[in-house]
């Protein structure tokens, strides 16, 4: 790999690292009831996210949608056979069971992600349209429909949310 292409990677990962952490922080200023500076936050992400994406491009990261599926099972797959599970285990070693929630319900919902996206790759040439859900407590994805409660983390129907 040349050093640009490294450095491409390097700023890919710190731009998308920057946007979820400024939306982090936009939701924690709504809460707090600072509306400037929660829009701030938020209009910072987006500009986060267009040099994320436009790194990813320099990268010829992005290829037709069957590679792009693949990578997707590949990376969702990765996750949660490779690195969550000794992530679960070094918090609970360390008693953290704040991490090690989050990284066992995170583990969880990847395999479903993984599922999703081979069904898609399988299914490309006669993709119809779909419905998604996404619990916002845990990341599950629900095909079709809404469940009544999150298969992964027990949260009610209220918590998801229909993707467009």
């Amino acid at each position: 790999m040349t050093k640009t292409k490294e450095n491409l990677a390097q700023a890919f990962a710190g731009e998308s690292q920057a946007n979820r952490k400024y939306l982090a922080f936009a939701q924690q200023a709504d809460k707090e009831g600072y509306k400037r500076a929660a829009k701030l936050f938020r209009a910072a992400a987006e500009a986060e996210t267009i040099h994320a994406l436009a790194h990813l491009k320099a990268m010829g990261a992005i290829a037709d949608t069957a590679e792009n599926l693949k990578a997707a099972v590949a990376g969702e797959t990765f996750e949660y056979k490779t690195m969550y599970p000794p992530m679960i285990e070094a918090a609970k070693a360390d008693g953290d069971k704040a991490a090690e929630r989050s990284f066992t319900l995170a583990n969880a919902a990847e395999a479903v992600h993984a599922a999703l996206y081979q069904e898609a790759l399988d299914t490309l040439s006669a993709e119809g349209d779909a419905d998604f859900y996404l619990c916002t407590v845990c990341g599950h994805i629900a095909k079709d429909h809404a469940p009544d409660k999150c298969p992964i983390c027990a949260a009610g129907a209220k918590a998801f949310k229909k993707v467009d």
